[in-house]
């Protein structure tokens, strides 16, 4: 069974075209309607309640919602066709558009993974004494509060939560799992006469919470404080601020649903090989603080992380990937978007990708200003930071012609601005960007005056990792170069370079490369390596004892970059005993050179002639040797049963 749409042109403030959704395959539309939400409202309850229902209007989902409930049906599926294509300076050619809206909402949203987190309300407030405690009192009743006084304050006469005086020296976790090292920590001896005494400081504590209020006003206890979760904070100079901090607090107690944002295979993370430091793009961008060293690789905590997807969109190897939702899901929205606008329309569209904070901008540049043009498709993200190279060049593969990410206030931009960077040398210029735009009508203006972007050529389906697709995306945008891209330092694609004059075949490189780009051949010396798996992570060049690999940030679309190429070899030594290859000829050679004659190991011709054997021969000879460093005392002969006969008849 299709979905059906409910059309509605708002009070008759927008233009639909009924038939623009005919292409757009499993959806049937009702007729257009002028006041679903009032007059028309036994109209939305008659197709509420058959089900299946997507009504076209996002304003009024509270009131359709009340009318499910009135009825005792599930609550529909919603599409807002008016702010985002209806009410435009263009809305009369706005069908194409809206028919792309439609078929991306016919796309099953994938669950994303989420464990429970689960907070019992047991609160930290750290501040001054005079408001962390007129705090702590609104909070008592509903809290289990912990008071941590940071000045001189006397501790109130009160025993309705615990109060103690010191500092956070360092502060781990999320809501529900908080950990606490406190310095100079003083509890209250609440007995004898007067006020309350407190103990001599002691330093190193240790404690823990669901929520943390920081009401001490200096520098955060965490990194990103807006992104961690359960940390509440303000500044104690402002008592609006500092009271709205009490109405949050109250509602961090329960269960919630923490989504795990990302994905860790740490089986192909590049972070280190035998303490040589490799890649480090996820530590050096996230912004709370969730990603630390683990050894070979890095780990992530679940509880701190804020779901931005950065470190997803850097990752070389895709050992972290975004999950909620995940990148196939993604590159198949802007698929979707673009196949239905252009199978209405067969123009040239243009994506705007953008958060919720885009999205309340072309809401009021619909209302109040000229709306966004008939061929820009806006399609919003839950993490813009994570929207990558892989995406940028994705989204112009599957069909439009521009793509502009749309910046946000809070935006993490360090991630985005490099992305940026290598997805216009994959896809060349002119054709992404990002739009850094806080006023509604500036971004409508900039919209419109945009030149007209040149058609876009044969669509396909950017498939497998970020890696893969990106591949995939780069030859369809360049299907006439044969030179590989070059690409801006620190992308994840490129080739290893190998001085062969200073190359001495040791093959560190080859024991190291944490993607199995290098490798070696068990047959004869020689270094082989393979383009397409190279992560440009630099272990290879900094174990390298000669100093003779360096690295080349490229992409080569043809099909060589897919097979191995030799980058070194050299003629192997012959066992001089049994004719066996092994070893590298020209570093025996070099290697008997120093050693024949001049090491008191080899000072003789047959000692010396050991240099040149195989493994097995070597330990053959060695056997053998008159000073056979294996040679053991002969074993005694077995005693038989006639040797203890004739000892008793010698006697």
């Amino acid at each position: 069974m299709g979905k059906s749409l409910i059309l509605c042109d708002c009070c008759g403030s927008q233009e639909i075209d009924a038939a623009s959704f005919s292409t757009v395959e499993g959806l049937s539309c009702s007729k257009v309607h002028t006041a679903l939400c009032t007059r028309q409202a036994d109209v939305a309850a008659a197709a509420i309640a058959a089900g299946e229902a997507i009504i076209a209007c996002g304003q009024e989902q509270p009131v359709f919602d009340e009318l499910a409930a009135e009825i005792g049906a599930e609550p529909p599926q919603y599409l807002d066709l008016r702010d985002r294509a209806g009410w435009s300076d263009q809305g009369a050619m706005a069908g194409a558009k809206m028919a792309a809206l439609a078929a991306e909402a016919l796309l099953p949203l994938p669950p994303t993974p989420a464990v429970d987190v689960i907070s019992e309300g047991v609160c930290l407030i750290a501040g001054p004494g005079e408001v962390a405690v007129a705090l702590a009192r609104q909070l008592a009743g509903a809290l289990t509060v912990t008071v941590l006084i940071t000045d001189e304050a006397e501790p109130p006469e009160t025993r309705d939560f615990d109060v103690v005086r010191g500092r956070v020296r360092s502060l781990s976790g999320a809501l529900g799992g908080f950990e606490l090292r406190l310095d100079g920590l003083q509890t209250v001896v609440p007995g004898g006469r007067g006020g309350f005494a407190m103990t001599p400081p002691q330093d190193g504590a240790q404690s823990a919470c669901d929520i943390v209020v920081d009401v001490t006003g200096g520098v955060p206890m965490v990194p990103a404080p807006e992104k961690r979760e359960g940390y509440l904070r303000a500044d104690p100079r402002d008592p609006l601020a500092v009271a709205a901090l009490a109405l949050e607090a109250v509602q961090l107690t329960g269960t919630f649903e923490k989504p795990l944002y990302v994905k860790l295979d740490d089986s192909l993370c590049a972070h280190s090989r035998a303490r040589q430091a490799g890649c480090s793009n996820c530590l050096d961008i996230c912004p709370t603080g969730a990603i630390s060293p683990a050894g070979d690789h890095v780990a992530i905590d679940p509880m701190v992380c804020a779901g931005c997807g950065s470190c997803a969109a850097l990752c070389p190897s895709t050992a972290i990937t975004y999950q909620a939702p995940d990148f196939r899901y993604g590159v198949m929205r802007m698929r979707t978007l673009a196949q239905a606008y252009r199978a209405v329309d067969g123009g040239a569209p243009r994506l705007l990708v953008h958060d919720a904070h885009g999205a309340e901008m072309i809401r009021l540049a619909a209302r109040f200003g000229r709306g966004l043009p008939a061929d820009v498709i806006p399609m919003e993200v839950s993490a813009l930071s994570g929207f990558g190279h892989a995406e940028m060049v994705s989204s112009l593969a599957v069909g439009f012609a521009r793509a502009d990410v749309l910046l946000a206030p809070r935006t993490e931009r360090a991630a985005l601005e490099r992305e940026l960077e290598l997805a216009q040398a994959l896809a060349g210029a002119g054709r992404l960007d990002l739009l850094d735009e806080a006023d509604p009508d500036a971004l409508m203006d900039r919209l419109y005056e945009a030149a007209a972007p040149a058609a876009p050529g044969r669509a396909i389906l950017p498939m497998g990792n970020r890696r893969q697709a990106a591949r995939m995306a780069a030859q369809a945008l360049n299907p006439d170069v044969e030179a590989p891209l070059p690409l801006p330092d620190g992308a994840p694609y490129g080739a290893v370079l190998v001085n062969t004059d200073a190359c001495t075949l040791c093959l560190s490189c080859v024991s190291l490369c944490p993607s199995g780009a290098l490798v070696d051949n068990p047959d004869m010396p020689q270094l082989r390596f393979q383009e397409e798996a190279c992560l440009q992570c630099g272990i290879c060049a900094r174990i390298c004892p000669e100093d003779a690999i360096a690295l080349r940030p490229q992409m080569d679309l043809s099909d060589a970059a897919l097979t191995q190429v030799v980058l070194n070899e050299e003629e192997p030594f012959l066992c001089v005993e049994c004719g066996t290859p092994f070893g590298v000829k020209s570093t025996v050679e070099r290697i008997m050179e120093k050693l024949a004659g001049n090491h008191e190991m080899f000072a003789t011709s047959e000692a010396a002639r050991m240099i040149a054997m195989c493994d097995d021969c070597r330990v053959n000879a060695q056997f053998h040797s008159q000073n056979a460093p294996f040679a053991a005392d002969p074993k005694p002969r077995v005693r038989t049963t006639e040797d203890y006969l004739s000892k008793r008849r010698d006697h």
